[in-house]
């Protein structure tokens, strides 16, 4: 395959195939998710729209996303399109007790804008959200403010809006969420990692003070006792190669101290790249590898702190 350098900007509405929408609707549908989510879920009001994950008893994570109020009754969590089904079949489990159902949206387009996002909210008659995890909604269409510090958002849209797939773009967009500190669990990851191995807490995806949910007491304990021994760090490699997901990060001695999570082409030299390591690595400053290639730790835009999210709420209502 050749390589694919990213754009150096986000231009045009950039359509993001990788993610899916996963709608929850009916009487019970704000319930029903309650119970299953890490999110608050009230908190998703429709102007503020939360991290949050699904995990198993055990704590391990199912899938993360983000979750939108879309009306009353219904919700829309954003994941990846490779868990989106595996995580529908597993809720409906759940949600057959409830007055709730689980739907692919497949009517609307999940797409990306940066330089170009005015242009598209106005075609949508949309405001656009000046901070991360705001929500902007109408009849047609949503729109979201993603973290990091290159602003961009993400819109649900109907189908018909032209969008690009250029590789190069697709590859930015990339990038800005490996320097966003921001790693979306795929097929290949799932039930692998507690919440705040990912930083999820860490992003306000986690929120303690709401009742149980599934896993609840596995991610509480983690947390309140420090028993979190690997966590995401931001990283590069100088390589020819780009490491695919799962690959182990060894120390000189060949152990494994962790493994890549996302990675993409910074140019034809160089990857960035999101990994979880033993926390071992960055309180020693152990020096580890991939093929060969020396791994440099970059830093990432957040603190490792709990973030509660009813904070990031509370903050988004005071600036409006």
């Amino acid at each position: 395959m050749p390589t694919v350098i990213p754009s150096t900007t986000i231009t045009g509405n950039l359509r993001l195939g990788h993610l899916a929408a996963l709608d929850v609707k009916g009487a019970d549908a704000e319930k029903f998710l309650q119970g299953q989510t890490s999110a608050q879920v009230s908190l998703a009001n429709g102007e503020f729209a939360p991290l949050t994950c699904f995990c198993t008893p055990k704590g391990r994570m199912l899938a993360n996303g983000q979750l939108l109020r879309v009306g009353d009754g219904h919700f829309r969590l954003i994941l990846s399109a490779s868990l989106a089904d595996t995580l529908a079949t597993h809720l409906k489990k759940f949600a057959a007790f409830y007055k709730a159902e689980l739907l692919l949206d497949t009517g609307i387009e999940l797409i990306g804008a940066s330089a170009d996002a005015q242009a598209l909210a106005t075609s949508l008659e949309l405001a656009l959200p000046q901070q991360p995890f705001a929500q902007y909604s109408n009849a047609r269409a949503s729109v979201i403010r993603l973290p990091g510090s290159v602003p961009r958002w993400m819109f649900c849209a109907p189908a018909g809006i032209t969008t690009t797939a250029e590789d190069a773009q697709q590859a930015a967009w990339a990038l800005e969420d490996i320097r966003s500190g921001l790693a979306w669990l795929t097929e290949a990851q799932q039930d692998h990692f507690l919440p705040q191995m990912l930083n999820w807490e860490a992003l306000g995806g986690i929120s303690f003070k709401k009742g149980c949910y599934t896993g609840q007491e596995v991610v509480a304990r983690a947390h309140f006792r420090g028993q979190v021994k690997k966590r995401l760090v931001r990283a590069e490699l100088v390589t020819r190669q780009q490491p695919a997901v799962g690959a182990s990060l060894m120390t000189e001695q060949d152990k494994s101290m962790g493994e890549v999570v996302a990675s993409t082409r910074r140019d034809t030299e160089s990857i960035e790249l999101l990994a979880v390591l033993n926390t071992r690595v960055v309180d020693e400053a152990l020096p580890l590898y991939w093929e060969g290639s020396p791994l440099t730790l970059l830093p990432l835009p957040y603190s490792i702190e709990r973030v509660d999210p009813e904070q990031l709420a509370a903050s988004l209502k005071a600036d409006t």
